[in-house]
């Protein structure tokens, strides 16, 4: 009898990180699958998950992941360069393997075989484990209330005994999962809305809010064949800023989710025009822990510059732990079913799936350089 795959759920070192990988109500379809679950004490605590949760669940609560536990399931896996991986072992996690050396190494030296949940292709049998836009979709409706909570004005019309008040104008930069959530939750609440992408096709889905929808002249490869916005000329992007700030100056409020995968995130909003936004704009760039949309960002801080706000939110998901864990570990749930068959883990790399997100594979890199 062969013995039964172990798999932990690791308890995230980052401290502003609330989420945890894998939530109880998923057990059960874990267990179906013959795999064995160990949960790191308090993983899911501060995400709302008791330990007794996942006791009743079926989970054994450990102090640490043994050292025969086959697959290690996690939101940033190598927060903590230091820590001590478990040898051989197969690590799921979010990763920015693209540009941190230091997990690299990692890998090499654990002989580690790691699947990156932001390696998910863009093809429609992976979409339930397409683990960046669902969080991005917490991330840009949290957005929409961090503008309506920090301006210091109505989202909607409101008609009062007092007079009229017009609702507040808010531009989204960017109609990704993320652009398009912030739109739709500030559209909700009432908001003047205006999204913004350099990709012509998001002009249907962000008028399919209700939103205004506003692109400058696009060179015609601005798309990758994945759907993502590709890093623009130097020429580009100067006529994108000189297109965008008549509008950024009209606004009461402006949401920047505008991201290029393993690059340092565009510049949308320069100083100059900052310093030019009316009193008591705002500013919240989800762009931040990539450098930012905004020169005048600064990762986990509010600042102000003349006035405006300059929002950089660091972990936008997190602040949502709970129901942001739950579509996660869905994800994670997609990507296990099809690497574990009959009892077994199959690494089958003629699929898409595990030949893309596969990126170390026994301590060697599989990434295309």
């Amino acid at each position: 009898m062969t013995d039964q795959i172990i798999l932990g759920v690791k308890k995230e070192e980052d401290p502003s990180e609330d989420r945890v990988s894998i939530v109880p109500r998923d057990l059960k379809s874990l267990s179906s699958l013959g795999l064995k679950i160990v949960v790191e004490k308090d993983a899911g605590i501060k995400a709302g998950y008791s330990n007794e949760n996942y006791e009743t669940s079926g989970a054994s609560i450990v102090d640490s992941l043994p050292n025969n536990t086959s697959i290690v399931t996690s939101l940033n896996a190598f927060y903590d360069h230091s820590s001590n991986h478990i040898e051989n072992s197969i690590i799921i996690s979010l990763t920015d393997i693209r540009t941190n050396s230091e997990i690299k190494k990692i890998c090499e030296n654990k002989k580690l075989s790691l699947f990156a949940m932001e390696f998910v292709p863009r093809i429609a049998r992976a979409q339930k484990l397409d683990a960046l836009s669902s969080q991005a979709s917490i991330a840009g409706y949290r957005a929409g209330l961090i503008v309506a909570t920090s301006l210091k004005k109505y989202l909607p019309l409101m008609m009062t005994a007092a007079g009229t008040i017009p609702p507040s104008s808010i531009l989204v930069l960017g109609a990704g999962v993320a652009g398009l959530q912030a739109i739709a939750t500030t559209k909700r609440l009432g908001a003047d809305v205006t999204g913004y992408d350099i990709r012509l096709a998001a002009g249907e889905q962000i008028e399919s809010l209700g939103a205004k929808f506003i692109s400058d002249e696009v060179p015609p490869d601005s798309e990758t064949s994945g759907g993502y916005a590709k890093e623009q000329s130097k020429d580009s992007q100067k006529n994108q800023l000189e297109f965008l700030k008549e509008y950024i100056l009209k606004s009461d409020a402006v949401i920047t989710t505008a991201a290029i995968p393993g690059r340092k995130a565009p510049i949308l909003i320069e100083k100059s025009t900052v310093e030019e936004m009316k009193q008591g704009s705002v500013i919240v760039d989800l762009a931040a822990a990539t450098g930012g949309n905004c020169e005048s960002t600064k990762l986990g801080e509010e600042v102000e510059i003349k006035g405006t706000k300059v929002i950089g939110p660091k972990n936008l998901s997190s602040d949502m732990a709970f129901d942001a864990s739950i579509v996660y570990s869905k994800n994670l749930l997609g990507l296990l079913e099809i690497i574990i068959q009959e009892n077994k883990i199959n690494l089958n790399f003629d699929d898409e799936i595990v030949d893309t997100m596969m990126v170390y594979q026994d301590g060697k890199s599989r990434i295309e350089e």
